[in-house]
């Protein structure tokens, strides 16, 4: 292993190279896991601040390891404070639209259809598949992310797509 040329990353121009080199995929990660509602860009801040806070005890190699770690437990935070705010209050939702009726029928029918065949596939084969087909991630990109072999990765998507394939009817990707 090559011996490191910094001890941490308080230096400020060290830590926006750290910031811009791993934000984006960060921010997709958590996103792909836990969706929009628990608003993953804030949740990607708060653990790039954490990291600041701590950047005299994170060394470099392990600054990713760190920060997915992190935003991965804020978000278990989250969603275990949104279960309790939703058993207190009720979602209204929106009134009112531009689109026809029947429009809105179809695409709520294949939303849920999309959403379900998505939560019932494995989290691993899902998040692969997000990653390459939403995020545009290599598979190789998609193999250093989440710590596995290439072949690993292909294997998800390939599982992940002929699952959304079989089980949903007009399922296809451009």
């Amino acid at each position: 292993m090559p011996e490191q040329l910094y001890k941490d990353i308080c230096d400020k121009l060290r830590f926006s190279k750290v910031y811009e080199k791993h934000s984006q995929g960060l921010n997709n990660f958590l996103y792909y896991k836990y969706g929009e509602a628990l608003n993953p860009s804030d949740v990607m801040q708060d653990a790039f601040i954490t990291l600041w806070e701590n950047c005299a005890k994170v060394s470099p190699d392990k600054v990713k390891s760190y920060l997915f770690t992190i935003a991965n437990n804020m978000m278990l935070n989250a969603y275990k404070h949104q279960k309790v705010v939703f058993k207190h209050q009720e979602v209204k939702p929106r009134e009112y639209t531009n689109e026809t009726p029947e429009f809105l029928m179809r695409k709520e029918e294949f939303l849920q259809g999309y959403e379900k065949v998505l939560s019932n596939i494995k989290e691993e084969h899902r998040v692969a598949f997000l990653l390459n087909k939403v995020d545009g991630k290599t598979h190789q990109e998609i193999a250093d992310m989440l710590g596995v072999t290439k072949k690993v990765v292909e294997h998800r998507i390939y599982t992940a797509f002929n699952t959304l394939k079989e089980q949903l009817d007009g399922f296809r990707l451009r």
